[in-house]
């Protein structure tokens, strides 16, 4: 009998109950003996020490359990948006995820971001409304939010009782309640359902349950349930649920092999670890697997010619393990339509697909919009290649850490998310390297856009041999607009190997503006490009597309662009001048706020710049009777009258001469 998958990840706002939740279904499904306490740092999947410390889980943990004959591998992520990257290459691996909201808070921004990366990504979702024991809880409240902000339709599966008491419960419905509930919630998307409301029919249950498992498994129908992970109220309702109505791995299957690797740890004794979701073939021990590349490009291309495919990695698996938190068994091989991790992959990161690369639109929850500098905390600059390396390869498990060093250099540069990533970051340096570092006050990451349309144009035919000519179109384009390549020579003016160095070189010059700040929202053009058959060497491209680009950056200028954050504020009604008057100073704008019961929520658009340190100003001003939450907006133009320059990496291409040595390898900019 073929083995069912389901892959699921717990998602949800930070202390909305997730690891809590995960440990109460491992222990209902007997994967383990007792469930373990978040306070108290006893939960399988939260094995860090920083996780036990804090009571937060910062990195994403899975775990392996059985349900009615169903094999679920559970992905349990971090919370915190400082941690949104793990949610983010989570979601590459899931079936469906669980989307835990608080019946108390209700629905947070972060978990609006949630839903609508699943939307992209088109993830089937079930909401587990949790926390229905604590007073204040309102599922009423949260069902009316949630219908505000998601498109699909939504049906509530279990029944809620005594709620706001830790004496609650819930309850699946009879079938008469269920099949009329299921026949109302699913007439606005389905044709058989909606004819039989309009004749006062209901579904059979055996037509109610074929429609709502294929309208899940369709992204247009959200099953809705309630509980308490904390006593274990709707637990067993909602794994019975999962069961019977989310998709299995069948959903995202593929004939040949074909796996995602979605998490990257390092161990002492086993190495690189990865850890990887199969979508199709079987991976055992001693199996040599091709590794690709995933094409992180930021840029639309269209009627250009493609960037020429990397050759594929080989390498051998010498290990293959099931974990469950911190504690690990081998299973020798891995099927399709499982999850696993694999030891051996040396060249292996998060993101590279095993096998057939899979295509698919990705999610994008994580904006890193501050940069710090670290330094070894005695100044003893002999630990920093050390430490160089210790943060590299922690950016081999978080790649929106971004570690820059070259040799030579004096410090280190790191993006980062917030003041709790970089104690995270601390803790794991002394934890496992035995490095203690000290990390400089954050500067905002801004970026460049071109100011008018122009053209960038360059020709590298001195000295001999090498011949490249490239000219670009630069149009500038709206804010969130990203960056498009465009264009297309005729072979015989530069051979399409050629146009492929011009588009490779192009995107790799979008990481260095006039300003030293990545470039954005803009339209770039392949207008003029020309090689010569005896003189152009291969690489003599990647020596002129840049001083093209500057070139053209240079003659039309470059307009500063700063990140901006949204937040939204619940406070006491009477603080609501003194808020205001503080978003004014910060050089935000305020939407018109609502008072509800003594209580003011305002929400805002502020610049990142200003703002840093308005959670510790906010909660001074309200006594900490706020609750305060914030994400990533967008960019705009900024005008605060600074001049906002970052320190360039390797030559500026503007310097011709200098960048031409550089370029071949000839000058250290060092």
């Amino acid at each position: 009998m073929t083995e069912i998958f389901h892959n699921i990840g717990i998602l949800a706002h930070v202390d909305s109950g997730k690891t809590t939740l995960t440990e109460q279904l491992l222990y209902l499904t007997g994967a383990i003996r007792t469930a373990g306490s978040v306070d108290m740092g006893t939960t399988a999947t939260d094995s860090l020490s920083v996780e036990k410390q804090r009571g937060i889980s910062v990195r994403t943990a899975t775990a392996t359990t059985k349900w009615q004959g169903v094999t679920i591998n559970i992905i349990d992520t971090p919370g915190h948006i400082d941690f949104a990257g793990e949610v983010e290459r989570a979601l590459t691996a899931l079936d469906y995820a669980v989307v835990i909201v608080s019946a108390v808070e209700g629905v947070r921004a972060h978990t609006e971001n949630i839903l609508k990366s699943l939307d992209k990504a088109k993830l089937p979702r079930l909401i587990f409304i949790n926390k229905v024991d604590r007073a204040g809880a309102d599922v009423s409240k949260v069902l009316e939010e949630l219908k505000g902000i998601s498109t699909e339709t939504h049906i509530v599966l279990t029944d809620i009782s005594d709620e706001g008491t830790e004496t609650c419960s819930a309850t699946r419905f009879d079938e008469k309640t269920f099949c009329i509930n299921a026949t109302e919630a699913l007439a606005d998307i389905c044709d058989e359902a909606a004819e039989l409301f309009i004749e006062d029919k209901v579904l059979t249950k055996d037509a109610a349950d074929r429609i709502i498992r294929k309208e899940i498994s369709e992204c247009r129908l959200t099953p809705v349930v309630f509980g308490s992970a904390k006593y274990s109220v709707g637990v067993k309702e909602l794994a019975d649920i999962l069961v019977e109505y989310m998709p299995d791995s069948s959903r995202r299957s593929t004939e040949n092999l074909c796996g995602i690797i979605f998490k990257i740890e390092h161990d002492k004794t086993f190495g690189k670890i990865s850890h990887i979701r199969l979508f199709g073939g079987e991976i055992a021990n001693r199996d040599e697997v091709e590794l690709f590349t995933p094409e992180k490009s930021q840029v639309t291309v269209s009627d250009a010619v493609e960037i020429e495919d990397k050759k594929s990695i080989k390498e051998k698996v010498s290990q293959i393990k099931k974990f469950c938190g911190a504690k690990s068994t081998d299973i020798g091989i891995v099927r399709s339509g499982d999850v696993a991790a694999i030891c051996g992959l040396p060249s292996a990161k998060n993101g590279f697909y095993i096998g057939t690369p899979l295509h698919s639109d990705t999610a994008n929850l994580v904006n890193p919009f501050l940069r710090v500098k670290v330094t070894p905390s005695d100044g003893d600059t002999l630990k920093i290649p050390a430490l160089a390396a210790a943060l590299n390869e922690l950016s081999d498990e978080e790649p929106y850490i971004d570690a820059k060093w070259e040799n030579g250099q004096k410090e280190i540069t790191i993006s980062t998310t917030g003041k709790i990533h970089l104690e995270v970051l601390s803790n794991l340096l002394k934890e496992r390297y035995n490095l203690s570092a000290v990390f400089s006050p954050p500067t905002v990451i801004y970026k460049e856009t071109p100011t008018m349309s122009g053209i960038g144009h360059a020709s590298y035919t001195m000295p001999k041999p090498c011949w490249a000519v490239v000219e670009f179109n630069i149009e500038p384009m709206p804010r969130g607009y990203g960056v498009s390549y465009h264009g297309k020579l005729p072979n015989n003016q530069c051979f399409y190997r050629y146009q492929s160095h011009i588009h490779t070189s192009f995107n790799r010059c979008l990481e260095q503006g006039l300003y030293g700040w990545e470039v954005t929202d803009f339209k770039c053009t392949l207008i003029g490009g020309e090689h010569h058959t005896i003189h152009t060497h291969p690489l003599d491209f990647f020596v002129c597309t840049p001083m093209a680009f500057m070139n053209g950056l240079n003659e039309i200028g470059t307009t500063i662009l700063e990140p901006l954050l949204k937040i939204r504020i619940i406070a006491p009604e009477e603080i609501s001048g003194k808020i205001f008057s503080e978003i004014i100073k910060m050089g935000g704008e305020y939407d018109s706020p609502v008072i509800r019961s003594g209580s003011v929520t305002i929400e805002a658009i502020v610049p990142v710049a200003t703002s840093m340190n308005f959670p510790e100003k906010l909660a001074a001003m309200t006594s900490g009777k706020a609750v305060l939450s914030q994400n990533f907006h967008g960019y705009r133009e900024c005008n605060d009258g600074l001049e906002h320059i970052n320190p360039r990496h390797g030559v500026n291409p503007l310097d011709r001469s200098k960048w031409i040595l550089y370029a071949r390898g000839a000058y250290n900019a060092e």
